[in-house]
């Protein structure tokens, strides 16, 4: 049989109701495991006596390992590289940053040291962006809600998590209900991040995100938009195809409407194809009624997967000139962060021989992401 995570938050809810034991306990579990990695369930003090062969017949406190845990010589990118139960890998990374660096809105930034993690919602991805190498991996499996948790358990014993990011391998909104209830689970105790350090990316699943702030308000929601028009959007991006540029808008119109949020807007920065002057121009114009954040992203190669280039410094900061200048639209550039470690934006997927090759849409970078103050 199959042990299921202890941290798949509804399985063991149900289990506890069934045996008549209060979930109340759970987070007490929950607590106790991620203080000590390698406890027996007979270790866990001041559980009901029903509780310990309840956990003993059907859950791990872990299904997934920590196979190896990679440091990028920037000093502050950790990758971890994660063995499901199922035998297949995920990727997470880690990345401690001081937010005092820099400025927001011409101030100097509160805060001080703390530490991001982006976390991975499946293994593959369907959606097959072919500037992206987690596609060259397909699509293979979802993560179950225990899955994507215990990246947060293994990555909070090398640095303590403030932000959770879901921007690495695979379209969290292609898993919608684990993703949703992870999110929960993270935003309660004993883990208790705050709904607003916690960002979800999507290709633009549109029935997903008109859900969304229903389920989880407070949420931060990141559209990798990457296109300012539907032809480019679907050569660089096949699944937009099943969602019309036009059609996308008007949902992110509503979100926005229902949600008083900012949403930022991904846009990776491929020369020749979408980073020239026209399309700055064209990107403002769709944007320039909403409130966003848009973060202007490097290419970075992936070796054969893809024929593209990287555009160069001068046409990105042209770029970003257009869109603060002319539509007054808040616009960064991501900084580069764990290129070393295949760690970067577009460079996660794993092989069958467990080596690191880059892939996923990770967003390593995330010095560039403007998160929520403090």
């Amino acid at each position: 049989m199959a042990y299921k995570s202890v941290f798949d938050a509804s399985a063991i809810k149900s289990d506890f109701e069934l045996a008549g034991l209060n979930p109340n306990f759970i987070p007490l579990i929950w607590k106790h495991i991620l203080q000590n990695p390698n406890c027996g369930w007979d270790e866990i003090p001041s559980l009901p006596s029903a509780a310990y062969p309840l956990l003993r017949s059907k859950y791990k406190p872990s299904t997934s390992t920590l196979h190896s845990a990679i440091d990028s010589s920037d000093q502050v990118t950790t990758k971890l590289l994660i063995k499901l139960q199922n035998g297949e890998f995920v990727e997470a990374v880690v990345m401690r940053y001081d937010t005092r660096l820099g400025k927001y809105d011409g101030k100097p930034r509160p805060g001080g040291l703390r530490s991001t993690l982006c976390v991975s919602s499946q293994v593959g991805c369907k959606m097959g962006c072919n500037f992206c190498a987690t596609g060259s991996m397909g699509f293979k499996n979802n993560l179950s809600t225990g899955e994507i948790l215990e990246q947060l358990v293994h990555a909070s014993r090398i640095s303590t998590i403030r932000n959770v990011v879901f921007m690495g391998m695979g379209e969290p909104l292609n898993n919608y209900s684990s993703v949703v209830e992870a999110i929960r689970a993270m935003t309660a105790p004993p883990f208790q991040l705050s709904p607003k350090k916690i960002t979800v990316s999507t290709v633009g699943i549109i029935h997903a995100i008109s859900k969304l702030h229903k389920d989880l308000p407070n949420l931060n929601l990141a559209v990798s938009l990457h296109a300012p028009v539907q032809d480019i959007r679907c050569q660089i991006m096949p699944a937009a195809r099943a969602f019309p540029l036009e059609r996308l808008m008007n949902t992110l119109r509503e979100y926005q409407t229902s949600s008083q949020q900012k949403i930022f807007i991904e846009y990776i920065m491929l020369d020749g194809i979408n980073d020239e002057e026209q399309h700055a121009h064209q990107l403002g114009k769709l944007l320039e009624t909403f409130q966003v954040v848009i973060n202007l992203i490097p290419f970075n190669p992936i070796g054969s997967l893809s024929s593209y280039n990287t555009s160069n410094d001068q046409k990105v900061i042209k770029f970003q000139r257009i869109l603060r200048g002319t539509y007054n639209i808040r616009t960064t550039v991501r900084k580069q962060m764990g290129q070393d470690i295949s760690g970067a934006c577009g460079q996660l997927v794993v092989n069958k021989n467990f080596t690191i090759k880059g892939g996923g849409k990770i967003m390593a970078e995330i010095r560039g992401l403007i998160l929520p103050k403090d």
